[in-house]
């Protein structure tokens, strides 16, 4: 393959979220202008509320974590041909899973506590997610109305933890477990003047490792297999079921890190309101990426830094946190939008 078409190709793949954004930035700014804000100034406080200073992106790299991981856990199962939109349950009742441990073990070593913890939440996240997975292998339900079923139940199998038995009668009222202790959270990275905890390298880890998986290694052929041509991966020898439930497994397992990520790291105990829509986020972003594990990566941090925008904007600009969610929807629709005009124009040359 010569540089010519290397650089073709580079083109038509850059042209996308180049032309993605674009239209974003007109959209947004002709929905700003609509209520009365100045776009310009609009778009410099979100730059500014997202990575203006140390305590601005420390926040951004917070709230990235769970969207890069939920988007993980999306993208997954689509690459063979699962469409999965249960991060947000999977997040929930791995936090719930590895609370169990927390509460078993309060005053254990983190040596001990720790994996403890880890191993549950994975365990958890994985059987939220393998049971869709089950029921498309077994009856052929359609995994997409499960998975958005059991969100909801996920959410309240939290809510009746914390308002019940594991309520900390010491909260007055306050629908929470007890604090966690230190031993049972990730330990903290500091950057300089930045600072997250190491789950954060963690997830960086499992995007590479799930990005070599798909693109180098028999596994990800036959995922692709799978998604493309069922017919010829049955004749292949390749058992759509039992691939179905273990990669909603794995996907579900990485979900509830991001759920115990959020309930040991950043509030440090169990209480309802673990997420804020992280899991359906981390959908948009998986499909904004096109299911590509490391164009997720800088995807999430848009939208982490989105969010922590918006938690100053309401601050200082006094703009609704509505706002955000305008924006999010905006994003989705220029990048499809664009992606959908260049796939037909391809098509009409061709």
């Amino acid at each position: 393959m010569d540089v010519q078409t290397l650089w073709r190709g580079a083109r038509v793949r850059a042209a996308v979220p180049i032309g993605g954004v674009a239209v974003f930035a007109l959209l947004a700014a002709g929905f700003f202008q609509f209520n009365g804000y100045a776009p310009l100034d609009v778009f410099v406080q979100i730059v500014q509320g997202a990575f203006g200073s140390a305590l601005a992106v420390n926040t951004t790299l917070s709230k990235t974590l769970p969207i890069l991981l939920c988007a993980l856990a999306t993208a997954l199962p689509a690459r063979m041909g699962l469409i999965s939109v249960g991060a947000e349950g999977q997040l929930y009742f791995g936090a719930l899973a590895g609370t169990a441990a927390v509460l078993q073990l309060p005053t254990a070593p983190m040596a001990e506590l720790l994996p403890a913890a880890l191993v549950l939440t994975a365990l958890g996240g994985a059987v939220w997610g393998a049971l869709p997975g089950l029921l498309r292998a077994v009856l052929g339900v359609n995994e997409t109305i499960v998975t958005i079923l059991m969100n909801y139940l996920g959410i309240q199998l939290v809510e009746y933890a914390v308002y019940g038995p594991w309520k900390d009668a010491a909260n007055l009222g306050w629908p929470a477990t007890i604090a966690f202790p230190a031993a049972a959270r990730f330990p903290r990275l500091a950057m300089g003047g930045l600072s997250s905890n190491w789950a954060l390298v963690l997830a960086l880890l499992l995007a590479l490792a799930l990005h070599l998986l798909v693109q180098r290694s028999r596994w990800g052929t036959a995922l692709a297999l799978l998604r493309s041509n069922p017919r010829v991966a049955r004749m292949a020898g390749l058992s759509h079921a039992r691939h179905a439930v273990a990669v909603m497994a794995l996907a579900g397992a990485m979900a509830g890190l991001a759920g115990y990520v959020q309930t040991a790291n950043v509030q440090h105990h169990l209480q309802p309101d673990i997420s804020s829509g992280y899991g359906y986020v981390g959908f948009l972003v998986a499909w904004l990426a096109g299911q590509n594990f490391l164009r997720i990566i800088p995807l999430a941090l848009v939208m982490g830094g989105l969010l922590s925008a918006a938690d100053a904007l309401q601050l200082f600009a006094q703009l609704p946190f509505a706002n955000t969610v305008v924006l999010q929807a905006l994003l989705f629709i220029s990048v499809l939008g664009v992606g959908a005009w260049r796939a037909r124009r391809a098509g009409e040359a061709a």
